[in-house]
């Protein structure tokens, strides 16, 4: 960067000297603006990496384009090549859009924007790619290439309709003169040229920014996937507020932000490119145009009413759309909540099926559709308010050239061909001009997108900074036992619920960890397990241990047999005679030999296959410490002996920890534990002792009312239901 600064601005000192003897206004205005140029790229260090882009590609172009005007200027440029001379408008154009795209990265909005796009364009993207007849590059150089390219392809467009309305021009003043030659030279030589580049423009434009978006999103959908997902952030962001529907943020916000910011990106530059372009032909007409009524001449007329309207117009758009943007926003929100709602009913037929649930589920999804038909309603009645001003708006936009136009013509001061080219330049400029008010109902839907995608981001930091600043530490230890020398454990809003003091889990010893439902039992497993974050104390793990933690309800993903059993390994961490091994142990002989078959197993297996499914899982990962919470709860007391059974003939090295509320549990295990009311109603832990066989289980104490229990200093805010 600090070289092409360098470069800008020797080629704007080199303007500004071929402008100050004798004083030519333009190379000056080039030298000017130049140095404004070579400060933005000197400075462009800490801005956004996607505007980078921008700015590099400008500032080069600024300093190629420059130097081909000052040879045009001093007399150097080939004669040879005098059609290709290069206008004093272009470099100063090009000029205008790197300090724009350096300005534009204060905005708040541009940042926010920025934010999500910045990762794929930055240096710390080491991805690589093998491309084919090219070899191997890094993903950032390649986003690199494509965005320039496709931004180059744009002006060359930019270029081509130009140089098609000169075409229409002198098409038109042939019509009016007569001359044939010229007539038919234009519609069977000229026009085939632009027409062909025009075509073969696009063309490439289109493969190349399907690609663009494709990688783009590839790579954003990886990022915002892989931050949901590690470390745990996506079961804590459960507790947080404004972490609705994750999956449309991941599908469909990613899939509408990356399309739209390519759009609006490349469609400004077109924009401000046909802006400057047509505004040079407007002003170059050769006529004394005055105001309507009266005598009063105004040099660039033209311009300076689409200058106006526009803005007028662009105005109007903003007071009139804003509301949009919340409706919008709201809208996304509660088109997910219904489409989630309608999947839920699909993850639990049986159940909703056996509680004759339907009545309830028609008014959950009844309600649910009502706030979207609300919401669409308060919607559509906005866009009745702004479609009226708008299409008042173009509609009257159409004669305003004709009318200003009309005049020159009359009096003869243009012809037919210069009228109709001027008006297509007015139409452009205004239409140019008009960029916001044709998009203001699809930027305020852009905008709900990047509202919803910076709010996931914002999720993800917040639930890292629930671990971080989490009073639950778990470490190495250096013995061979679990040891939890003092442990808070705590509800999401704060509430303190049970106290742990000087547990200690021994290695090899078989624990059944008893107590009433509320008591702090599976909260005391998951802070163990490392995912738990309210509350505080130590937790003292093996060095090297594993630990794994079986639930009540396994979660079986989507996908064959073999991948379900083998979750959450990788495909071909085992091999499938260990996998129907693991499965026939476990007492699921009807799935041996069935790895293969994809169903949705959640609903094809019942709780208890399930739960022993699960049990296979383990016989494959073989920890060294497993924790059951209730994970055998569904099968009847025979078989679950006998699993226990298995699990001890079979993961000899492994220790079992157990919840369960079932008197059979505990000749199964060596030593028990009961969570039992205490002071201010916060469960501690009573040592039960060493299991007898043929013991029971001493019956349940009562828990005391909860209300008074203890709560943290800073509690933190639940997530509403």
């Amino acid at each position: 960067m600090p070289i092409l600064a360098i470069a800008v601005a020797i080629v704007s000192a080199l303007a500004a000297m071929a402008g100050a003897y004798p004083f030519a206004f333009a190379p000056m205005a080039l030298g000017t603006l130049g140095l404004i140029l070579a400060y933005a790229v000197w400075k462009s260090g800490p801005v956004s990496h996607f505007l980078r882009v921008f700015i590099v590609l400008f500032a080069f172009e600024y300093v190629v384009t420059g130097v081909a005007y000052l040879m045009a200027l001093k007399g150097y440029w080939p004669a040879a090549w005098n059609a290709l001379k290069i206008p004093m408008e272009l470099p100063l154009t090009v000029g205008i859009f790197g300090i724009l795209s350096y300005a534009v990265s204060f905005i708040p909005v541009v940042r926010m924007i920025t934010r999500q796009a910045d990762p794929y364009f930055a240096p710390d993207n080491t991805r690589t790619t093998r491309l084919p007849l090219i070899g191997t590059l890094m993903e950032r150089k390649i986003a690199w290439t494509l965005v320039m390219t496709l931004i180059i392809i744009n002006q060359l467009q930019v270029g081509i309709s130009l140089r098609i309305s000169f075409w229409q021009r002198d098409l038109f003043n042939s019509l009016q003169t007569g001359d044939q030659p010229t007539f038919w030279n234009l519609i069977v030589v000229v026009f085939p040229i632009w027409a062909t580049l025009f075509v073969v423009m696009n063309l490439i434009e289109l493969f190349l920014d399907s690609v663009l978006k494709i990688r783009w999103r590839e790579h954003l959908v990886g990022r915002l996937t892989g931050n949901w997902l590690d470390n745990g952030s996506h079961y804590r962001m459960g507790f947080l507020e404004g972490t609705d529907n994750p999956d449309q943020r991941i599908t469909e916000d990613v899939r509408s932000y990356v399309e739209l910011t390519y759009a609006y990106s490349l469609s400004l530059i077109s924009t401000l490119s046909n802006l400057v372009s047509f505004s040079i032909i407007l002003w170059s007409v050769p006529a004394q145009f005055t105001i309507p009524l009266t005598s009063i001449v105004v040099p660039g007329l033209p311009f300076w009413c689409a200058l106006l309207y526009s803005i007028l117009g662009t105005w109007l758009t903003h007071k009139i759309g804003k509301p949009l943007i919340g409706l919008d926003f709201h809208q996304e929100k509660r088109e997910a909540d219904f489409r989630y709602s309608l999947a839920r009913l699909r993850e639990y037929p049986e159940q909703i099926a056996l509680l004759k649930g339907e009545p309830a589920e028609k008014q959950l999804i009844g309600s649910r559709f009502m706030a979207v038909v609300s919401n669409y309603y308060a919607i559509l009645k906005q866009k009745m308010k702004l479609n009226t001003f708008v299409w008042y708006y173009y509609n009257a936009s159409t004669v305003v050239p004709y009318i200003l136009m009309a005049p020159a013509v009359f009096t003869g001061q243009v012809k037919i061909g210069e009228f109709m080219q001027v008006v297509g330049a007015f139409n452009r400029v205004e239409g140019a001009m008009q960029w916001f008010i044709a998009r203001y109902q699809s930027l305020a839907a852009y905008k709900a997108v990047i509202d919803r995608l910076d709010s996931f981001d914002t999720a993800v930091a917040q639930s890292n900074a629930l671990v971080s600043k989490s009073g639950v530490t778990r470490a190495s230890g250096s013995g061979t036992d679990i040891a939890i020398s003092a442990l808070d454990l705590a509800i999401p809003s704060g509430q303190t619920i049970a106290t742990v003091r000087g547990l200690t889990m021994k290695k090899g010893q078989s624990l059944l960890v008893t107590g009433p439902s509320g008591s702090g039992k599976s909260t005391m497993f998951r802070a163990i397990s490392g995912i738990w974050p309210f509350g505080k104390g130590d937790i003292q793990i093996p060095q090297g241990a594993t630990v794994m933690l079986l639930p009540q309800r396994p979660y079986l993903p989507l996908g064959t047999l073999r991948d379900v059993t083998l979750y959450p390994a990788l495909a071909g961490a085992h091999s499938d005679e260990e996998i129907n091994k693991a499965l026939e142990t476990a007492r699921l002989p009807k799935l041996v030999g069935k790895l293969e078959e994809k169903q949705i197993w959640s609903q094809v297996l019942s709780l208890g296959e399930q739960q022993r499914l699960a049990i296979a899982r383990a016989l494959l990962s073989k920890p060294d410490w497993l924790f059951l919470d209730e994970a055998t709860a569904a099968l009847d007391e025979t078989t679950e002996a006998a699993v226990y059974e298995m699990i001890k003939r079979e993961l000899p090295g492994t220790t079992v920890v157990s919840i369960g509320h079932r008197s059979t549990l505990i000749p199964m295990h060596d030593r028990r534990i009961d969570l039992q009311p205490g002071e201010h109603g916060l469960f501690t832990i009573a040592d039960v002792g060493t299991v007898k066989a043929g013991a029971k289980a001493a019956p349940a104490a009562k828990a005391k009312p909860a209300s008074k229990a203890k709560t943290a200093a800073k509690p933190l805010k639940p997530r509403t239901a």
